[in-house]
């Protein structure tokens, strides 16, 4: 199973021969200008929320790919609107199989709304079985003892939001991690503005006291989950 970052938020599992792509923000992100969206064709995109940075290059991706959207109800709802048919909606606390495994929706605390103003239903998280494998996905999110209510499925892998300002910073993510029971964490959603920058040696020495296998991956690398 290949996990390959492009930045902020954005990365795609590759798992059963299929390519989850999450949440498309690539060609507004300065630190992310060597990575061509017109050579991504993932069979499936993840929406955890409606902001554009989140979503930039969501319809140019769907295009060139077709692939089938997942995301929250009321994003299914303004994106029809927008011509793109080939979507499940789902809401938070449900789940659903599908040829590449199974997606549970899940709580995150944040806001949400669509790049031109709309609104955009509530913000989410995803927990993803696929090979053998449980994936947490916490999309942008404050610490929340809801996370807690992972703790029994024996994550694998929690993507987790490390920037702080808009979502947690690397210390409640150390807790988020306590609280779901995982210890291996890859860090997203920093330093592609001013308010998200980190100190990744410094972040990544907390991690480490904590007893927490943290991963900072280069933008456009790959590694093996």
């Amino acid at each position: 199973m290949k996990f390959t970052y492009y930045g902020h938020a954005a990365f795609e599992i590759e798992t059963g021969g299929k390519k989850l792509l999450f949440d498309p923000f690539i060609t507004h992100n300065e630190l992310a200008k060597h990575i061509d969206v017109n050579s991504l064709k993932p069979d499936y995109i993840l929406l955890s929320h409606g902001h554009g940075d989140h979503f930039a290059d969501f319809f140019t991706i769907q295009k060139n790919s077709r692939a089938k959207v997942i995301c929250i109800y009321d994003i299914l709802v303004w994106i029809g609107n927008k011509g793109v048919t080939n979507v499940h909606g789902m809401n938070i606390g449900g789940s659903f199989n599908f040829d590449f495994g199974r997606v549970k929706m899940v709580n995150a605390v944040h806001s949400s709304s669509m790049p031109d103003g709309s609104y955009g239903g509530n913000p989410a998280g995803f927990v993803i079985y696929t090979g053998g494998k449980k994936i947490y996905f916490a999309g942008d999110t404050a610490l929340t003892y809801d996370m807690k209510l992972l703790a029994d499925e024996n994550i694998d892998w929690a993507i987790l939001p490390i920037g702080d300002n808009f979502t947690m910073g690397p210390d409640d993510a150390i807790k988020a991690a306590s609280f779901i029971n995982c210890k291996n964490v890859i860090g997203v959603h920093y330093d592609t503005f001013p308010p998200i920058k980190i100190n990744k040696q410094e972040t990544s020495e907390k991690f480490a006291k904590a007893g927490v296998n943290l991963k900072l991956i280069p933008i456009g690398d790959s590694i093996e989950l």
